[in-house]
């Protein structure tokens, strides 16, 4: 089976990893960059041409599409989803689940818990958007940040004013969202793949830092996930559309909440601290769902 990865960074692990997976269960694996795809729109015939050429031949994709270019990214995976090709995460799932303010509500809907989170674009009441999340401390997150970028801790309603002003004035998007102290700088990363949780992992922030992600110093461990961990999980990303998918998940008195989920998950992380061979999944997954939807193709 012909497989492509989506990837801007061909030297990146994950892609890495995707592309040994891959070759080693007999497919033959391509890396495109996404951004030099042509999108070519024309009536009942839709291509795409990378390098001067056509491309053709591709029974699958794997979407690693950054958060800088998911319009032109999701655009792209729509083009080879029109031209038949089956794509581990649908373009529509990875353009819902880029939207933090949209997925919340996608959330909020399937009753997935989460922390209290105000959406504001004015900041006339700020004194209300406080008290709406129950109060300092709060945290206060750029709509577009990533692993952990664009998100301050502010504990007291002083600092919370003055950096919610600070954004409102740059004409910012932020949320404002409860912070839950019992986490005590902890968190959990469920790795889900068909519907199924495959890796855990549990971490912990550094010392004087609230954010745990691994980029900024967080440090893992294998975990195993209680059932309603995983149902929470499943749950979130069965709600969003992702076929694969990264939920984290904030311990507290009240349940796991769901603080994020990333169709792009990274595998470093999860596959050095729990000793799974997570990209073996994702081919596994890819290649039986590709293959049954050709076989539906011609009548099998």
């Amino acid at each position: 089976m012909n497989i492509a990865i989506l990837s801007r960074g061909p030297d990146l692990y994950s892609t890495k990893r995707l592309v040994e997976a891959g070759e080693a269960q007999g497919h033959k694996m391509r890396i495109i960059d996404h951004t030099r795809c042509s999108v070519v729109v024309e009536q009942g015939n839709p291509t795409l041409h990378y390098e001067g050429a056509v491309l053709n031949n591709i029974d699958a994709i794997i979407p690693r599409i950054g958060s800088s270019v998911t319009f032109y990214g999701a655009s792209v995976v729509r083009q080879f989803e029109m031209m038949g090709v089956f794509s581990a995460n649908p373009s529509q799932a990875i353009v819902r689940s880029r939207d933090k303010l949209r997925t919340i509500q996608v959330l909020s809907k399937a009753r997935v818990g989460m922390p209290k989170t105000v959406f504001a674009r004015s900041g006339a009441d700020i004194k209300d958007i406080i008290k709406s999340v129950g109060g300092t401390p709060v945290v206060i997150k750029l709509l577009e940040g990533t692993q952990g970028l664009g998100v301050v801790l502010a504990e007291t309603r002083k600092a919370a004013q003055s950096v919610i002003e600070a954004f409102y004035s740059l004409k910012t998007n932020i949320l404002v969202q409860e912070f839950i102290s019992e986490a005590e700088g902890t968190d959990i990363r469920a790795f889900i793949v068909n519907g199924r949780v495959v890796g855990g992992m549990r971490r912990q922030a550094p010392e004087g830092e609230f954010r745990s992600n691994l980029h900024r110093g967080g440090i893992g461990e294998r975990v195993e996930l209680t059932e309603q961990e995983k149902t929470t999980a499943l749950t979130a990303a069965k709600a969003l559309g992702l076929n694969i998918a990264g939920v984290d998940l904030l311990p507290s008195s009240r349940g796991p909440l769901v603080l994020e989920v990333n169709s792009s998950p990274g595998l470093e992380g999860i596959e050095g601290v729990t000793g799974e061979d997570i990209a073996e999944e994702i081919i596994y997954y890819v290649a039986s769902k590709a293959g049954q939807d050709n076989r539906d193709k011609v009548g099998v």
